[in-house]
């Protein structure tokens, strides 16, 4: 038997609603018929599922352990990570911050945000075993609340309780949250700029294409619909006379809009293989063994008007990937205090 007690982050909801987060591999006509057989009970009752939950009720579950893991999906974690980890030991979450309803990890590039298939291994199902470790609370299934790129590493939010994930995720959705990216780009960018334009993501291709707003206007009405409004900040930070460092305000947040928005300019990310220079890379990949993009999300400001239980800013920010600091000392356009300029630039 296991027994929950709702906390105030839980309540407000309809008790089925919870179960159902509670036990996602159930399925709702199993929970019903649990409900009916008093097998899972609200405060020693009987009910049907479409009771209000306040903080302090008590829910039990009459499961046997492995029945219970079963429907609540820890158990296909655990076996999935056990059998990841043998192959991937060397792997560790990068917790970057952390508080009691979400946390904030560094994805390392190459690693899925979320699963493509139902037997892959993503920086989801990682988050998913360390707050179930680290004993989240009960009756939530965490989730992430931004995605990045396969290949783009750097900073993902996930909820380790409703009110987190709830919260977070209005955050990104509403942009109440500050998001800067570092990526090196071919060429000598040397000015600050703020772009706007419009995208239009192509499913089939995978690829995004970016016209101006004078394009735009002249384009019939029944294609405006294909495209959206993007803004970008670039902010240089080293320029060299063939790459340069630059900084990222994500104004907007579509598919590949910086790499798009890149290209578009004529200076696109250094290892990119969709958007980026074929040669340039080629230079990349064989002095620095570069084999995807040079894009990190590096920081985030989360004011309280985007989490509302701080008081002040939270700036969280990663340190510079090795594979730019090895590439930037390479090409002799290193300076120290880089780290530090960047956290400050905004």
């Amino acid at each position: 038997m296991k027994e929950f007690t709702i906390t105030s982050i839980e309540e407000g909801q309809r008790f089925d609603k919870y179960l159902i987060k509670l036990l996602p591999e159930a399925g709702k006509s199993f929970i019903y018929k649990m409900l009916r057989k008093k097998n899972i009970t609200l405060n020693n009752k009987k009910a049907d599922g479409s009771e209000k939950i306040i903080a302090g009720d008590s829910v039990k579950i009459f499961f046997k352990d492995d029945t219970f893991d079963k429907f609540s999906g820890k158990a296909d974690i655990s076996l999935n990570m056990k059998n990841h980890l043998i192959s991937d030991s060397s792997y560790k979450l990068d917790v970057q911050y952390e508080n009691e309803d979400f946390l904030v990890v560094n994805k390392p590039s190459g690693m899925l945000s979320q699963k493509a298939a139902p037997d892959d291994i993503s920086i989801n199902e990682y988050i998913s075993a360390y707050i179930s470790d680290n004993n989240s609370a009960s009756g939530f299934k965490p989730g992430i609340c931004n995605r990045l790129d396969r290949n783009t590493s750097g900073l993902v939010v996930a909820g380790k309780t409703m009110y987190g994930l709830q919260t977070m995720s209005m955050a990104f959705h509403d942009r109440t949250l500050l998001k800067y990216y570092i990526c090196i780009v071919k060429g000598c960018f040397n000015t600050s700029v703020k772009l706007s334009g419009y995208l239009k993501k192509d499913i089939n291709k995978n690829i995004s294409t970016i016209i101006s707003d004078e394009e735009y206007e002249r384009e019939d009405n029944w294609k405006k619909s294909e495209f959206s409004p993007i803004n970008t900040e670039f902010i240089p930070v080293i320029s060299g006379q063939n790459m340069s460092l630059v900084k990222v305000h994500l104004i907007t947040g579509k598919p590949h809009q910086i790499r798009a928005h890149l290209m578009f300019t004529g200076f696109p990310v250094a290892g990119d293989h969709k958007y980026g220079d074929g040669q340039f890379n080629k230079y990349l990949s064989v002095n620095y063994g570069i084999k995807s993009q040079m894009l990190h999300a590096f920081q985030l400001i989360i004011p309280p008007e985007a989490y509302p239980k701080t008081e002040k800013d939270i700036s969280i920010s990663t340190l510079i990937p090795k594979e730019f600091v090895d590439v930037l000392k390479g090409e002799d356009i290193w300076r120290p205090g880089i780290q530090e300029d960047l956290e400050a630039l905004r």
